[in-house]
């Protein structure tokens, strides 16, 4: 489970992240959206344990930049970062020892095998084009077999087969009852997978949103969106535990 509460992130006057509070629960697939300055780069940095903040951020329970929280947490950020001089393997190696993966070399096989890229093996990080360091940084955060996954716009820049085969690796996840947050401007591309809404506007959670309560209202996920960043929002947060 991911549990943000009271976020707040402050770059000298500009409050990147104003009180933000949210859950994420285990098997439950949840949208971070939001326009363009909505803070959803600056919430991501922080739950991933890269900027300091002020309030409160567990990942299974643990602060999230102890070693308990990192050991079930995986990331997988808008830019892929290979070490330039580690091929793909020695990449795979690296974190199947780091994190003491069982049978790390069996499972690394598979994901390389489905995200295409067995046979880019022995090539460099910086050999490898901008979709194929996705495909890797995808297979770097899934070997552990992370309770919590965090993904920042993983989509872009993937071909069509790496798309439909992450798509199917988080329906897995989910249903192996992963906690899964993901960050888009991608609407459509998510539109399938997901089961909670958290849509940001200055800094703020403007809405949640459950796929029910959106289905009832008979509207889609953009519709919501655009209702809520253009139109009329009433009011503060609201989450579905504090309207029962």
């Amino acid at each position: 489970m991911l549990e943000v509460s009271h976020l707040t992130k402050q770059y000298k006057k500009l409050k990147a992240n104003d009180d933000i509070s949210f859950t994420v629960y285990p098997g439950e697939i949840a949208v971070l959206i939001g326009p363009n300055g909505a803070g959803k780069s600056t919430a991501i940095k922080c739950i991933a344990g890269l900027l300091r903040f002020h309030g409160n951020i567990t990942v299974c329970g643990n602060p999230n930049k102890s070693t308990e929280a990192k050991k079930c947490f995986g990331y997988i950020p808008e830019l892929p970062a290979p070490i330039e001089m580690l091929t793909v393997e020695e990449h795979m190696e690296f974190i199947g020892r780091a994190y003491r993966v069982e049978n790390w070399k069996e499972k690394s096989d598979h994901l390389l095998e489905r995200l295409e890229l067995s046979d880019k093996r022995q090539k460099l990080g910086k050999e490898l084009s901008k979709g194929m360091q996705q495909k890797l940084s995808i297979a770097c955060a899934l070997l552990p077999s992370p309770k919590v996954i965090l993904l920042d716009e993983p989509l872009i820049g993937l071909d069509p087969h790496a798309i439909k085969e992450l798509k199917m690796m988080m329906q897995e996840l989910k249903q192996a009852g992963c906690t899964i947050l993901v960050s888009t401007h991608m609407l459509d591309s998510v539109s399938e997978l997901w089961d909670r809404a958290l849509i940001m506007m200055n800094g703020k959670i403007a809405a949640i949103r459950t796929r029910k309560e959106v289905e009832e209202s008979g509207e889609n996920l953009e519709e919501t969106f655009f209702q809520i960043t253009e139109g009329n929002p009433q009011g503060p947060q609201e989450d579905e535990e504090e309207k029962a």
